[in-house]
Order: C-alpha cells, then sequence, then structure tokens
C-alpha cells in the first residue's frame, strides 16, 4: 500500500509544486490519481471518461493551487474540484431518452416487444439509474461540510474509518457518529424522491 502523505508533507510538495518542480507535481498525481479515478467511474460509469475527468482534476488544481489553504485537507480541496468538475460534466452531457409512449422500433423495421425484460439492462434503466445517482449526489453535495466531507470519504473514496481520522485529524468515533449523522440526513432528504 502506498503510503499516505501527511499534512507537513503535502505542504512541503506544494510548496515546490508552486515553483515548478516537476517531481512534485507527478508525487501529488500518483498519490490521488487512483482514488480521483474510483471515485469518478462511479459518477460517470464510464473508465475512459473517468481517466479524462481525473486528467481535467487536476490540471483544474494545479491552476488554482495558489488558492489552496493548507489548514485544510489537501485531499478534501482536490476532490471537491473533481466532484464539481464531473457535476458540471453530467449537466452539460445530454442523455439520450426515448417516449415511453411510442414503441421503439426494431432494425427490421418492427415494433420491438413492449413488456419489460426484468434482466435486460435498456436505455431507460441506464437513464434511471443516472438520475438516482444525479440526485443522490446533488443531496450528498448539500450536506454542511462537515458531513460531507465524511461520506465522501468513507462512500465515494472507500477510505477506512481510520484512514478518515487521519486525514480530517478527528478521532475514529467523531468520524462513524458523522458518517451515521450524513446518512440519516440524507435519508430525509431522499425520502420524497423516486428512488425505486
Amino acid at each position: 500500500m502506498e503510503k499516505l502523505l501527511n499534512s507537513e508533507e503535502i505542504k512541503l510538495e506544494i510548496e515546490k509544486a508552486l515553483k515548478g518542480d516537476q517531481k512534485a507535481y507527478e508525487i501529488i498525481v500518483n498519490r490521488y490519481k487512483d482514488g480521483l479515478f474510483l471515485m469518478l467511474k462511479k459518477m460517470v460509469y464510464d473508465p475512459i471518461q473517468a481517466e479524462d475527468l481525473v486528467q481535467e482534476t487536476f490540471l483544474k488544481a494545479f491552476r488554482a493551487l495558489e488558492s489552496y489553504n493548507p489548514e485544510h485537507a489537501f485531499s478534501t480541496w482536490l476532490y471537491k474540484i473533481a466532484r464539481n468538475n464531473c457535476i458540471d460534466f453530467i449537466r452539460k452531457k445530454k442523455l439520450q431518452t426515448y417516449s415511453m409512449e411510442n414503441p421503439i422500433e426494431g432494425k427490421d423495421g418492427e415494433r420491438q416487444r413492449e413488456y419489460e425484460d426484468t434482466e435486460a439492462v435498456t436505455p431507460e434503466r441506464e437513464i434511471i439509474q443516472k438520475e438516482r445517482s444525479n440526485l443522490i449526489q446533488l443531496a450528498i453535495d448539500d450536506l454542511p461540510k462537515k458531513y460531507h466531507e465524511a461520506i465522501v470519504l468513507r462512500h465515494q473514496e472507500d477510505k477506512s474509518y481510520e484512514e478518515i481520522a487521519l486525514l480530517l485529524n478527528i478521532p475514529i468515533g467523531t468520524v462513524k457518529a458523522r458518517i451515521f449523522r450524513a446518512r440519516e440526513m440524507l435519508k430525509v432528504a431522499l425520502k420524497n424522491k423516486i428512488l425505486n
């Protein structure tokens, strides 16, 4: 497992990167690229697009590196850039939709079956799944900062409670409490949404 950089090491690499040190850029990219990729792939369901979004994230982050506040976790700042960039991408992307009232014609011009195949992955199901994911992501983005950070680190970045405690510099008990509270807040926020 790759060694986690502590806040002082990150700060040092950032200072070097701001002075144009390519090795420092490389260290930062290598430390965070896999985690960013996993989070973004869960959001866009496309590994190639996720890789493009990772590269865009690093470009945006390095352009804005001077605005990073070292009092906060670098990973939180970086993942927020990635998440916002991805949400912008999803909003701009036009999803292909199909009318539920007009039957879809097959290759030979005949109407396709109108009953639902519960095993098939259809364009409608993919769209519904993406919409559900978007609703959940928007609800997560609306959480207060301390709950938002905890739930993102746990469920989008697959961090352990110990890693989250280290990244946020808080006790493990506090991590668990924040994640529990964030889940409860999400349930309330999504209660009136169609998630079936």
